[in-house]
This record gives structure tokens, C-alpha cells and sequence, in this order.
């Protein structure tokens, strides 16, 4: 029976032998890092092979093993060890194949998952390029939407400009009351104008998470007072009820300007598409730690196919239902600022038309 220090001193030379084996099986993969998949493998198979027959030579020999035995042992070592490089080799070939069936699909036109069967990791990696793909062709028909309909807005008031500065540059026009009227235009058409720059100014920041916030503690009835008087004038001239109904005191932690606006395009959005002599109610609460504000607005309804996309840039819906909706940027931004304050935005047709709910959790 072999002793506890032969014991010790055969796993030592055991452990130098295969740590000598491991070194340069090290040294070759990090040379070969580069390559592929089954040559790397190959190396790994061959450095496992290597280390077993050196630990099996070193303890033959501190064992004095008659060479028949050591002949037998190391035959039979050596059969196993090129069956297992075989199996490598073979795995790699299998993983380098699915590799290059994948990367065929990554290079088609169209992205669309490989028939084939593929190992878990890949076939992992294959579903979230699905999904990846899903959303850039999505991101993309929204940013040629929204191309579409900002050129529409664009070249409308840039053609009226045009035509009325031709027509005071002309003298076509030349009666103080036509002159005034047509400098009253060009101021409104400038004002659009520079909304709408200002709308995707700061579309472009929320998707770009350079929006920044400075938070502060203030009253969710301020700011629900303050939407509703920026949108007084358009009401008024719609013809347009505005109540709001928000308990004083309830406070939020938000950035007053950015969720302010928030507020200021749900209003508007919801009066640009009431009809006159209709109504639009704001309601504010608070209910199991988390603040809800409502924008109830009497437009009839949204398709219940419309309403996952109202949300989305450039989104207008049917004709009918945006009169003046600008370039539908709103409630993209509405969204975007209230992600940003780590809130959800909704929408659901309500009643005589549909309801918008902003929920924020409240400050401790």
C-alpha cells in the first residue's frame, strides 16, 4: 500500500507535469484567439490529452511500472484522449456551422430566425436578434412617418411665408388692413414653426437620454393650474370646457418645466380633439403610494386597433380626429418625460371618448 508521503509527492509531480501542459495549452489558445471556434477546441482536446499522459508517465515512473504495464496504460490513455479530441473537433465543426447559418441570416435583407436547429446559447442569440430586428424595422417606419409628416407641416406654413412676403415685397398687397392682417399671419405661422422645432428638439433629447431633470418637491395641483392656463386660449377658441379637479397640497417629485409640459400636451392634445360645447376634465389623486392624474376628453374614442400606437411618434390616427394636431410629436413627448420621472402613461377609451392617466410614485 502506497504511503501518505509517496501519495503527496506523486500528486505533486502529477500537478507540475499537467500546470506545464496547462501553460502552453494557454499559451496556444491566446495565440489562436483570434481563429476559430474548432481550432480552439482542438487545442483545449489536445492539452487535456497531453496533461493526462504526462501525469500517467510521471507516475509510472515514481512508481517503477515494468514498461509492458506502462506500454498498456499509455495505449490506453492515448485511445481515449483522440477519442475526446475527436468529439472536440467535432463540436467545434458543429458550433462553427451554426455559427455561419446565423450569420447568413444576420446578412439576408430580412432578418428571420434559422430553420436549423441551433445549440441553446445560439438559438438564445437568435431570438434576440428577432427581437432586435423588430424594433429597428419598427424604429425605422416610425422615423419615416414622422420625416413624412414634419415635411408636410414644414413645407404648409413655409409656402404660405413665401407667398405673403412675396405679396408684401410685391405691392400686391397694399392696404393697411390686408398689410397688418398678413404680418399677423406670418407672426402665427413663425410661432408653429418654432413649436414644432422645439417639439423635436427635445424628442431628439428624450431618445438620445440626454434629458435632464432637476426634481424638486412641488404641488400636483400647481402644475395641473398651469397646463390649463396654457391652454385656456385654445380652448376658448374651440369653444372647449376645461374643469380640474386636484386635491390641493398632493405632491410630486418631478421636474416642474419638463412634467409641466407633459401635462400641457395631454390637455392640449385632448381639446384639439373634443368637439365644441364638449368637456375636458382633469383629475388628480393619490392612492397606494402613487400619484394619478387624468385627462378625460369627449373625441368620440380611438380604434381599439389605434390605441397601443397613440403613443408613438408621428402617430395621428384618423384623419377626422386631429384637426391642428400638429406633427404628432406630443404625446411621444408626453411619454418620453414621463418614463423619464420613472412613471407610466396610458390610455383607454372612456365614456364619450378617452381617458390619459400619468401615474407617478409619490415622495416619501
Amino acid at each position: 500500500m502506497i504511503s501518505v508521503e509517496d501519495l503527496l509527492w506523486v500528486a505533486w509531480y502529477a500537478a507540475v507535469a499537467a500546470a506545464a501542459v496547462a501553460v502552453l495549452g494557454l499559451g496556444l489558445l491566446h495565440a489562436l484567439r483570434g481563429r476559430s471556434v474548432a481550432t480552439q477546441l482542438t487545442v483545449v482536446g489536445a492539452a487535456t490529452v497531453l496533461a493526462t499522459v504526462s501525469g500517467i508517465v510521471v507516475i509510472s515512473l515514481m512508481m517503477l511500472i515494468n514498461p509492458h504495464d506502462l506500454t498498456v496504460v499509455l495505449a490506453v490513455v492515448t485511445a481515449a484522449g483522440l477519442v475526446a479530441m475527436a468529439v472536440s473537433v467535432l463540436l467545434g465543426r458543429r458550433l462553427v456551422a451554426a455559427n455561419r447559418t446565423l450569420v447568413e441570416a444576420v446578412r439576408a435583407d430580412a432578418f428571420r430566425p434559422p430553420d436549423t436547429r441551433l445549440p441553446a446559447e445560439l438559438a438564445e442569440l437568435s431570438r434576440e436578434l428577432d427581437a432586435a430586428y423588430a424594433r429597428l424595422r419598427d424604429s425605422e417606419a416610425s422615423r419615416r412617418e414622422l420625416v413624412a409628416w414634419v415635411s408636410h407641416d414644414l413645407r404648409t406654413p413655409l409656402a404660405g411665408l413665401r407667398a405673403m412676403a412675396e405679396a408684401l415685397e410685391d405691392e400686391v398687397v397694399a392696404d393697411a388692413e390686408t398689410v397688418h392682417r398678413y404680418h399677423g399671419r406670418i407672426r402665427i405661422e413663425v410661432d408653429r414653426l418654432s413649436e414644432l422645432v422645439d417639439d423635436l428638439f427635445e424628442l431628439s433629447r428624450i431618445h438620445a437620454g440626454a434629458l435632464r431633470l432637476s426634481r424638486q418637491r412641488v404641488g400636483l395641483a400647481d402644475l395641473v393650474a398651469e397646463a390649463v392656463a396654457g391652454a385656456e386660449a385654445l380652448a376658448r377658441a374651440k369653444g372647449v370646457r376645461v374643469r380640474g379637479d386636484v386635491q390641493e397640497g398632493l405632491p410630486v417629485q418631478v421636474d416642474a418645466g419638463e412634467f409641466g409640459r407633459a401635462l400641457r400636451n395631454l390637455v392640449v392634445n385632448a381639446i384639439r380633439h373634443t368637439p365644441g360645447d364638449g368637456t375636458v376634465e382633469i383629475i388628480g389623486t393619490v392612492a397606494e403610494g402613487t400619484a394619478r392624474v387624468t385627462v378625460a376628453d369627449a373625441c368620440g374614442g380611438i380604434p381599439e386597433d389605434d390605441l397601443p400606437r397613440v403613443f408613438d411618434v408621428a402617430f395621428r390616427g384618423e384623419a377626422a380626429r386631429t384637426p391642428g394636431g400638429g406633427a404628432g410629436l406630443g404625446l411621444a413627448i408626453a411619454r418620453g418625460i414621463v418614463e423619464a420621472h420613472a412613471g407610466e402613461i396610458g390610455v383607454a377609451n372612456e365614456g364619450p371618448g378617452c381617458r390619459f392617466e400619468v401615474r407617478l410614485p409619490v415622495p416619501a
